[in-house]
């Protein structure tokens, strides 16, 4: 029997069991695994949807990975809120009410990989807003009032693949933090349905070509512009997404009126010949100018930015800077309203030109590219069109004159000459012949040793006798020597006779 000294400790877990049925680890699993009443939970997806919630749920299951917190109406993303989620790669909080996200709202979410605040109230990106997100592929923003996105709001997404923010009161954007190495993931920025009425050119130009076959710019008011068209047109022709899935919704405003909104990718025509004539429209002039040697050109820097307060400046074709005071050789000259005069055209001063137009009170910068091409005399360009049509034409004249020579059908040159015929053969053109022509081999074997004579048809009588109808143009026939003709007076008959008389 066992001494009560070693009973004691027994009796006290056993009392401690049946006081205590539910044991620490025991509640720190059932606190692990937890489900709200409000929620539907399968496995480690959580489904909050459509709950009219105000506030986030208390409790969480620590072992949740997906997150569905849509139609709800949320007003606000606390700080830590979603810390007690620590294997969360998918958070869904679209259709709420969200104007204001904390600064530490996404502390403890850097598993975090899609998050979806669509269709609610958010104003503006800040910068604090996803900076903890590092491995976050996915952004959707779309359908909510953004008007303002900070310039460092998105250089915390060094993994993001794809950013929406279409739908939005967008004016203006920062393209810069677009540019390689930034953001080194990204395949689609959608910007389109906001509020953009023009964009910096040359900044979306110098993009990775990764970011611009992604870069939905549709739908968005622009004014039209040439070096506008020109980008769309040239991203057109390169085959980029952004561009050839929504051709018909690319629009631009002529003459800055909302109401007149053209499709300038589908009805091209209208947009083609961007012509000083053409500047109200576009606003913009010829990019291509030609001058002559030793004579004067003035470039417009002819750009959207008009006010009195831009500034200008221009690049030659050499890198060199123009500015107001500077000038490069004493061959240019920039005056207040952007233009740039080129005072004696030199054959080095061909090339393209960029200038540059700042807006202090726009807080925008434009740029306009223009080639001049610099000819030695006014008619290089004609001297060249008019040799080269002369030659053309004698090129064509000598190869009609070959074709005549060598692909006509074969006429009497082609064919060899006939053996010259023997005397006695020359009256075998006579009509009455029914006798084989001389280069037969018949008339040839008759004609040896013996006279030969066909005869026409009775012309004329004389005596009763029969007179040879011999024409001017065998004389041969005429020498009695080589023709010698016996003929009965009785015998009519031999004149319509086919057969040839024999002396």
């Amino acid at each position: 029997m066992s001494s009560p000294g070693l009973l004691t400790p027994v009796l006290w877990l056993l009392v401690a069991e049946l006081l205590l049925p539910e044991s620490f680890p025991q509640r720190a699993g059932a606190s692990f695994h937890a489900c709200p009443s409000v929620c539907i939970c399968a496995s480690d997806l959580l489904s909050c949807v459509s709950r009219s919630l105000s506030l986030v749920p208390p409790e969480l299951p620590a072992t949740a990975t997906s997150l569905d917190l849509s139609h709800n109406s949320l007003h606000q993303l606390q700080d830590n809120w979603l810390a007690r989620l620590p294997r969360l790669h998918t958070l869904r909080v679209g259709h709420n009410r969200v104007s204001h996200i904390s600064a530490g709202a996404f502390h403890n979410a850097s598993r975090l990989t899609h998050l979806d605040l669509s269709s609610n109230r958010l104003h503006s990106v800040e910068k604090h807003f996803f900076q903890e997100l590092s491995n976050l592929q996915e952004l959707l923003l779309y359908n909510n009032q953004i008007a303002r996105v900070d310039s460092s709001a998105l250089l915390g997404l060094s993994s993001v693949h794809k950013v929406y923010l279409s739908w939005n009161l967008l004016t203006d954007f920062p393209f810069g933090a677009l540019k390689e190495g930034n953001l080194p993931r990204l395949k689609l920025m959608d910007i389109s349905s906001n509020r953009l009425s023009s964009l910096p050119v040359d900044k979306v130009i110098a993009l990775p070509q990764a970011v611009k076959n992604g870069l939905y710019l549709h739908n968005n008011p622009f004014m039209c512009d040439c070096s506008l068209y020109s980008m769309f047109l040239h991203w057109e022709k390169s085959g980029f997404h952004s561009v050839h899935d929504f051709r018909e919704d690319h629009i631009c405003l002529a003459l800055r009126q909302p109401r007149a909104s053209l499709r300038f990718l589908k009805h091209r025509k209208m947009f083609e010949n961007c012509t000083s004539a053409a500047h109200g429209l576009f606003g913009a002039a010829d990019a291509s100018f030609k001058v002559t040697v030793g004579e004067p050109l003035l470039i417009g820097c002819d750009t959207s930015l008009q006010d009195e307060q831009t500034t200008y400046l221009w690049i030659a074709p050499n890198k060199e800077l123009i500015t107001y005071t500077s000038s490069v050789n004493h061959t240019f000259r920039l005056y207040s309203n952007g233009s740039l005069e080129i005072r004696r055209a030199q054959k080095e001063d061909a090339g393209v030109y960029t200038c540059m137009a700042t807006s202090k009170r726009l807080m925008r910068n434009e740029t306009r590219e223009v080639n001049v091409t610099v000819h030695h005399s006014k008619h290089d360009g004609e001297g060249f069109n008019t040799g080269f049509t002369t030659l053309l034409g004698c090129v064509v004249s000598l190869v009609l004159v070959m074709m005549y020579l060598f692909l006509t059908p074969c006429r009497c040159w082609c064919k060899p000459l006939p053996s010259p015929a023997p005397p006695e053969c020359s009256a075998q053109s006579s009509i009455l012949s029914a006798t084989p022509p001389c280069n037969h081999p018949a008339a040839r074997k008759t004609g040896s040793g013996k006279h030969v004579v066909f005869l026409e048809p009775v012309k004329d009588c004389q005596n009763g006798k029969v007179r040879l109808a011999v024409g001017e143009e065998f004389p041969e026939l005429k020498n009695p020597q080589i023709l010698q003709l016996k003929l009965d007076s009785d015998s009519s008959s031999s004149v319509l006779s086919d057969t040839a008389t024999v002396n």
